[in-house]
């Protein structure tokens, strides 16, 4: 064993990928029944609470490369889940915007949701769910203060 690396039991990179597997198992278990992946779950979610934005704001938001929100993004327009519209102004700017059936989707599972999150704080305890949270933040290069 290497006296200059922690064990991998106390390696923040891999509990985080551990942790990660355990947040996303039920909300891919959720997500199986709407035809949906988790990339375009987060899109759906993040125009749901923003409403219409364009492609860049849309893609820091939803934690996702540019390059993986246009492709997203043309999948959801072709499922008729979002509507893209160029800038009157600067063409090269484009707005999505979540449809009555996006919303439909986060709509008839927000309860399944919130009773995903209702489990993780269950487990952590209110309060250190909300510390994770905070401390999560912390280690966020993009994060707004």
């Amino acid at each position: 064993m290497s006296k200059t690396l922690p064990s991998t039991s106390r390696s923040l990179p891999i509990a985080l990928i551990r942790a990660r597997e355990g947040v996303m198992a039920p909300i891919r278990e959720m997500l199986a029944e709407t035809g949906i992946t988790e990339q375009q779950w987060r899109v759906l979610r993040v125009l749901t609470e923003f409403g219409s934005m364009d492609t860049k704001t849309l893609a820091d938001r939803s934690s996702l490369l540019f390059p993986s929100l246009t492709r997203i993004a043309a999948t959801l327009r072709d499922k008729g889940l979002v509507t893209q519209t160029r800038d009157d102004k600067d063409r090269r700017r484009q707005f999505i915007a979540i449809t009555p059936e996006g919303q439909r989707i986060i709509d008839d599972h927000a309860l399944q949701a919130t009773r995903i999150v209702a489990g993780f704080k269950q487990t952590l305890g209110a309060q250190d769910y909300e510390t994770l949270l905070d401390l999560l933040t912390r280690l966020d290069p993009g994060a707004q203060d």
